[in-house]
């Protein structure tokens, strides 16, 4: 009964108006905020939400000279051909590994330097070690894979170390097994500082007379890390390891073209790059799209879990 009324006096058209005027009045009061909003929205709907029209390519079998409404349907043809394929397993293992990898080394990576900077009491030091780690995220992808390749190749500085020490020179970038171990520790490399600022911004809003409590009470740093530092920024791990898992399958698929060639397939060919392969080098459109819309409903799903974990089990969550 009380749920009927209410729908009614939703309904109603004095609540019509009266909705439309707060809307009406809170749009005049922050018109700016509206006006500095407008470009991002118009980004999105432009860039990301205009092209979705797209994914029908996934269902046709599409040609240019037809265009995407021209083209004949063929239904999940595309997805049949992509989960009964030779290559399904290799790529499927190779993404969930690397993205596995990344959110076991590379996520953790960037609290464990947060805590330690911020035990770090010599100011002119902690900035120098921050702009260290900072600098690898501004480098190209290219620069960086250029550097491995000229470190690791055979007669690169590794190798002339190795054999230095009466070792045998080893081709790191032509054998599969070598490869998830260079792609998970470069990555480390480059995301560790970068990843870092979010949670130093956390740790700058703790509050300090905790920190001040936990010294009367004849706490050391090491219990106020424990006790103090990391139940403080758990809200902000929290979220970004959400939003890790929903990007569990997308990797940087630039680095790895750069990196792999045929020998290194068996470890190294993930869905980016087989959407690439496929797409752009066959011209097989509508299948690499096919692909490519699995992979973003597989995101999509394990964003939602990730989150109804969360909120099941904790008070922090996206929505």
């Amino acid at each position: 009964m009380a749920e009927l009324q209410k729908n009614s006096v939703t309904g109603s058209p004095l609540y019509r108006q009266t909705l439309r005027r707060r809307v009406i009045k809170d749009f005049r009061r922050n018109r700016l905020i509206y006006l500095m909003l407008l470009p991002v929205v118009l980004f999105y709907a432009v860039f990301h939400y205009g092209p979705m029209y797209g994914i029908q390519i996934a269902f046709k079998d599409f040609s240019p000279g037809l265009g995407i409404w021209g083209s004949p349907w063929t239904g999940f043809d595309h997805f049949r051909d992509f989960f009964e394929g030779y290559f399904f397993v290799r790529i499927i293992r190779n993404t969930l590994l690397l993205g596995l990898y990344d959110l076991i080394f590379v996520f953790p990576a960037s609290i464990g330097l947060a805590l330690l900077l911020n035990e770090v009491r010599h100011r002119i030091f902690k900035r120098t070690v921050q702009s260290i780690t900072y600098l690898p995220h501004f480098i190209s992808v290219v620069v960086i894979v250029g550097m491995m390749v000229d470190f690791l190749s055979m007669n690169g500085l590794i190798n002339q170390l190795i054999v230095m020490f009466g070792g045998e020179p080893i081709s790191f970038l032509r054998e599969p097994s070598w490869f998830r171990f260079l792609y998970t520790s470069s990555a480390v490399w480059q995301q560790i500082g970068w990843g870092s600022i979010i949670y130093l911004a956390a740790i700058s809003n703790i509050d300090p007379t905790l920190y001040e409590a936990s010294k009367v009470d004849g706490a050391g740093r090491l219990r106020q890390v424990f006790h103090i530092t990391i139940p403080g920024i758990m809200p902000t791990i929290i979220i970004l390891f959400i939003l890790r898992i929903g990007s569990l399958m997308v990797l940087q698929d630039e680095k790895i073209l750069l990196m792999y060639n045929p020998m290194t397939y068996e470890t190294a060919d993930v869905i980016g790059t087989y959407v690439y392969r496929k797409g752009i080098l066959e011209s097989s459109y509508s299948f690499s799209a096919a692909v490519g819309l699995f992979n973003s409903l597989i995101n999509f799903a394990l964003l939602f879990g990730a989150n109804y974990l969360s909120k099941r089990f904790s008070d922090t969550k996206l929505w």
